[in-house]
């Protein structure tokens, strides 16, 4: 299981330099990957419609994926970069397909591309895209995406897209991942039927094992298993006390993760460095698992 830390876009600012020597730091450590996830536009929460639990609004800092990669890709030699996930029902596939070809020609094949349909109906008005067929765009628009990414020339005939005799340069050197995240049924189901790794949400128990013995079933559908299909979990550090830790990254290990973000935010902490020191506590914890 390769470990690596969700970055801490609504915490760690604006400097670039403090940017840059977080992700080496991340690298000195051992932690395998970054993940984003984020937003392009946040909403006034006192806007009509608005109403019930929103978890950020326009005072959360996001900064923008590619952008982030793009740029620590030339400062860092290993790491791995994930979006988990990138809303891709609100942006345009071919520049989504443009977009992630340059960060992983640009980092060596080092980049996964994670994408979800999203929840903020407000944000996805902002952006000019429909909200209410996210989930049937999204498979179209992976198809499309990997149809760019493979051939010189596309022509793409379907329901949202219309590509005709159009094409990327320069490809992407390799496949790039696509992974799914999302909690509902359907999500297990389009991530077995057409993606290389799933990010589920929650902690380790009864009802995550139920979700993977259902993606089981939808994988052995499709004539897959998860020997060629990546698990990505999510550890918030703020869920538990620190001697919890290493018992909980063990439980997602035992459950068949391939890949666990550990995150930092929400804990109340004062600066960047004391993300790092976090971090750097759980340093034999990565070099175990980097060993196994």
């Amino acid at each position: 299981m390769q470990l690596g830390i969700v970055f801490p876009q609504t915490e760690i600012g604006s400097d670039p330099v403090v940017v840059k020597d977080f992700a080496q730091a991340l690298e000195a450590l051992g932690y395998r990957y970054i993940l984003t996830y984020e937003h392009v536009l946040g909403a006034d929460p006192n806007r009509p419609g608005w109403e019930g639990y929103r978890p950020y609004d326009f005072r959360d800092a996001f900064h923008e994926p590619f952008v982030l990669f793009g740029y620590l890709a030339g400062l860092t030699q290993t790491l791995e970069f994930a979006t988990g996930i990138l809303v891709l029902p609100q942006r345009q596939a071919p520049l989504v397909a443009k977009q992630a070809a340059q960060v992983d020609l640009l980092s060596g094949g080092r980049f996964r591309l994670g994408v979800g349909v999203g929840w903020n109906e407000a944000e996805f008005e902002g952006m000019g895209a429909n909200f209410h067929n996210r989930g049937q765009r999204i498979e179209e628009q992976v198809q499309l995406i990997r149809q760019l990414w493979r051939e010189p020339l596309v022509s793409f005939a379907g329901r949202y897209h219309t590509v005709n005799r159009l094409g990327l340069n320069p490809l992407p050197a390799r496949r790039i991942p696509v992974w799914f995240g999302g909690f509902a049924d359907i999500v297990l189901q389009r991530a077995a039927r057409l993606g290389d790794g799933w990010f589920p949400g929650g902690r380790p128990g009864p009802a995550l094992q139920a979700q993977l013995t259902r993606l089981d079933g939808y994988l052995a559908a499709e004539g897959r298993s998860r020997t060629d299909f990546g698990i990505d979990g999510r550890f918030k550090l703020k869920d538990l006390p620190p001697a919890g830790w290493e018992a909980e990254i063990e439980a997602w290990h035992q459950l068949g993760a391939s890949h666990l973000a550990l995150s930092t935010m929400g804990m109340g902490l004062a600066s960047p460095q004391a993300h790092l020191n976090i971090l750097q506590d759980l340093q034999p914890v990565v070099a175990e698992f980097n060993q196994r």
